[in-house]
């Protein structure tokens, strides 16, 4: 790890006061970052923020698209958003079984095609993934944010 960089899990992670750069990795939950995120987003304030985000749909579905914005809405009035990168994720099976509780027509009930997604999501993230993001984030130490 760079000098000067720090890798630390929410919600212990220390004040983002102490750093120049903050990349913040979540899952999404309803559309939105998980609550320990949220409550370190509050705490942020003029810094530059690259945003890592997993979550059970595809990442180029529109609820990646919804979820990302609304996590970049919350930060950029006094950050800004330098670098975003979006992955599938496990989907909690607590959730998974949830669906299966649903009747047949119901817009969250599992079918097949929903569990297929289920299935493919809790492969995620892999090490393609891993190395895509490596990618997207390359570059971010001190002196060399854009």
């Amino acid at each position: 790890m760079p000098e000067g960089s720090l890798l630390a899990e929410l919600p212990s992670a220390p004040p983002p006061e102490d750093f120049d750069f903050i990349a913040l990795g979540f899952w999404v939950d309803k559309g939105s970052a998980d609550a320990n995120a949220l409550e370190y987003i509050k705490k942020i304030t003029g810094k530059k923020v690259g945003l890592f985000m997993t979550l059970g749909a595809s990442p180029d579905s529109e609820h990646a698209k919804k979820s990302m914005s609304a996590v970049r809405a919350l930060l950029e009035p006094h950050n800004t958003v330098v670098r975003e990168f979006v992955c599938q994720g496990k989907i909690d099976p607590a959730l998974s079984k949830m669906f299966e509780k649903f009747p047949p027509g119901h817009p969250h009930a599992m079918t097949p095609e929903r569990k297929a997604l289920h299935e493919r999501a809790a492969q995620h993230p892999d090490q393609d993934d891993l190395r895509r993001a490596a990618a997207c984030f390359a570059g971010m130490g001190a002196g060399s944010l854009p």
